[in-house]
């Protein structure tokens, strides 16, 4: 995978576009997630409105559950007297689990999947696709960014978010509103303390973890902005990326089995070389 990403030419990356990049900032330093906002237009745009009037600010990390979720937002939620308010952004939306597949762009792998028709990438994010239902979805992958709800599957709206840091939880998949992926600081999440309550939550307030703020990139100066650059999956060194994991000619490889998982395959971030910074792209 080195030598592939090594022969990688410039216009096989893209750098993060600002306006869709959330910078969730926690004492241990900056989670980097980007938003995907032509899978979930609606929720993409509710959770950039409650960033930009404050909402997350000074709330917490509620929930760590071993190999499975982290999940942030209002530990007050079901109490109305001190629930934290929304000033501007929709309480709920109308779910977006899935999206016409002539509107995607879709790039599919090869393999079989157990929980999709088809399994592939679409504008850099692990999705699935039925051709025959002409629907197409992203998928939960580790890093993934969903929005919680409740049994109704309308009454979410991104006030609280969560991050796969487990095994691929694909049973999820079209039962909630994924609204983009973490591309830096995983680690920030992945190593926090398991909650002891039912399905990881903090039983204690001392438990959770705070969030200093969250703010959408484009909305800070370059300087304060992490410059990230993300391979394009619809590039040929990604194919041949893929290619190498599928089939591992690695010298400690005795067995290879000449197949690729979808969350399997990597999806690669690099900071942007320092003399592209100003470059447009």
């Amino acid at each position: 995978m080195a030598n592939v990403l090594a022969l990688s030419a410039p216009s096989d990356w893209r750098p993060l576009d600002p306006q869709n990049t959330l910078y969730l900032e926690l004492g241990s330093g900056r989670v980097v997630i980007e938003l995907a906002p032509h899978h979930a237009p609606k929720h993409v745009a509710n959770v950039k409105a409650l960033v930009r009037e404050g909402y997350f600010d000074g709330l917490a990390i509620l929930r760590a559950q071993d190999n499975y979720v982290v999940q942030w937002g209002d530990p007050d939620a079901e109490k109305k007297e001190t629930r934290r308010p929304i000033q501007r952004a929709q309480p709920t939306l109308k779910a977006e689990f899935s999206r016409p597949l002539q509107e995607m762009r879709f790039e599919p792998l090869t393999e079989r999947d157990a929980y999709a028709p088809q399994v592939g990438f679409s504008e850099g994010f692990p999705a699935a696709a039925d051709p025959s239902g002409g629907q197409g979805w992203l998928t939960h992958c580790y890093g993934m960014v969903g929005a919680g709800r409740d049994a109704d599957a309308d009454s979410g709206g991104g006030t609280e978010l969560y991050a796969v840091i487990g095994h691929a939880p694909r049973h999820l998949d079209r039962n909630v509103t994924l609204v983009g992926r973490v591309v830096a600081g995983i680690e920030r999440l992945s190593s926090l303390p398991r909650g002891t309550g039912a399905l990881g939550f903090y039983e204690r307030a001392a438990e959770r973890v705070p969030i200093r703020a969250i703010r959408v990139a484009a909305d800070l100066p370059e300087n304060e902005r992490t410059h990230l650059e993300i391979l394009r999956t619809d590039s040929k060194t990604f194919a041949a990326l893929v290619e190498s994991r599928r089939h591992r000619s690695e010298a400690w490889f005795k067995f290879s089995s000449e197949h690729i998982d979808l969350c399997n395959v990597p999806l690669p971030v690099r900071p942007v070389p320092a003399r592209d910074k100003n470059t447009p792209h």
